[in-house]
């Protein structure tokens, strides 16, 4: 697979066409840095590395708790596990377009068409090589969200179910947004903090008020089932 990804072959073969729109030096400068821009290439950054999703995506603010941080690696990975299946599938339609172009190219005898059928030939191999890099840096990414779901699960928390966290995880959320309101917030901004941190303390205290009549009448039914007759 490291090999489908080694773009230098092609860079080579391009860089003789580069007369047409580079000066001569200008393409000169170009070969003498093949395997730069070939090192260049394989190691760019296309997605998030560790630390932006350590410290840019779960960050303590937005994502205040464990349970928070693991269901938000949930989605996270989820999406890359959905992108990897979607750039699987164009993978293999464009596979097959190549093998319909390298069997059109074999049957053409008119050499400009030919050549145009080349060109089409030697951008689809380079947009393939492209989509193996892609596909591996989504497979870098879903492994990370892994780990940190791991890092995360501290057995504490529902892991079946993303709604039983979210009162004490969005009460969190929301105490961090008030804190961070000044004088110069805007009226929205403040009526909207404050508002959803209300909402939140009613509905935790009413959840409470029911957990606790649930436990009287338990207590009670449990007290009537002791009597003697």
């Amino acid at each position: 697979m490291s090999e489908k990804r080694n773009i230098k072959e092609l860079v080579d073969k391009e860089s003789d066409n580069l007369h047409n729109i580079l000066d001569p030096n200008d393409v000169t400068d170009f070969k003498g840095m093949v395997d730069e821009l070939r090192d260049t290439w394989t190691k760019k950054q296309i997605f998030r590395t560790e630390t932006e999703m350590r410290f840019s995506v779960l960050n303590d603010l937005k994502y205040p708790t464990k349970a928070s941080k693991y269901w938000q690696c949930v989605r996270e990975q989820n999406v890359y596990l959905e992108n990897l299946m979607s750039l699987s599938f164009e993978y293999r339609r464009d596979e097959v377009k190549l093998k319909r172009l390298e069997q059109k190219l074999k049957e053409e005898k008119d050499p400009l068409k030919k050549e145009l059928i080349q060109i089409d030939i030697d951008e689809k191999t380079y947009g393939r090589a492209n989509m193996q890099l892609t596909a591996k840096d989504r497979m870098r990414e879903i492994r990370l969200w892994s780990q940190l779901k791991k890092e995360n699960d501290d057995g504490t928390f529902d892991k079946t179910n993303v709604d039983t966290h979210q009162l004490e995880s969005y009460h969190k959320i929301m105490i961090n947004r008030k804190d961070t309101l000044t004088a110069g917030s805007t009226q929205p901004e403040v009526f909207n903090v404050l508002g959803q941190l209300q909402t939140i303390e009613r509905v935790k205290k009413e959840k409470g008020q029911l957990e606790s009549t649930k436990r009287e009448t338990l207590s009670q039914e449990s007290t009537l089932r002791a009597k003697p007759e």
